[in-house]
């Protein structure tokens, strides 16, 4: 069974960029969303794919991901997504012998900037880098899917000024 564990941090600032690898452009629509499942389409770069993934606000979660022709992953988002894009550009950044992905997002929540890494079992030790600030992996308003529905920009200061440290 695929399992995708992962811990998502807040960017406290832009530190990370010097030691980019590569970048791709990520748009991507929801089209089915219940209590247990999360079902996307994604174009990362120039690849489609869609995914399932079980309910957000944890560390590790049940993940099914497979690559399908882009032409049909824009068709699919034009012709069925519920909800406005969720469009972010996604930079390979390596820390401590692990793959961190920064995502700098745009259009409704621009603004946000998250760093995922994901790990081999929950226990794994991660050493943080300077540039990540508070943990959120198990705040459920920075999930992807969350913020297609409610995004960032809609907030409100409060929110933003209490997620800053």
């Amino acid at each position: 069974m695929a399992v995708e564990i992962e811990r998502k941090f807040l960017v406290r600032n832009d530190d990370w960029r010097q030691h980019v690898l590569g970048s791709a452009l990520i748009r991507q629509g929801y089209f089915c969303r219940t209590p247990l499942l999360r079902a996307r389409i994604r174009i990362y770069g120039d690849k489609g794919f869609i995914t399932l993934k079980s309910e957000p606000g944890t560390r590790t979660r049940h993940e099914f991901e497979y690559e399908i022709p882009q032409a049909d992953a824009v068709e699919i988002i034009r012709r069925f997504s519920i909800e406005p894009l969720v469009t972010k550009t996604r930079h390979d950044v390596n820390h401590g012998g692990l793959s961190w992905a920064v995502d700098v997002f745009t259009g409704a929540n621009d603004g946000l900037v998250l760093a995922e890494v994901e790990l081999e079992h929950e226990d794994q030790p991660v050493a943080l880098p300077d540039w990540v600030g508070k943990e959120v992996t198990g705040d459920r308003r920075y999930g992807n899917s969350n913020l297609a529905r409610f995004p960032f920009s809609t907030w409100g200061g409060e929110v933003l000024l209490a997620d800053a440290s």
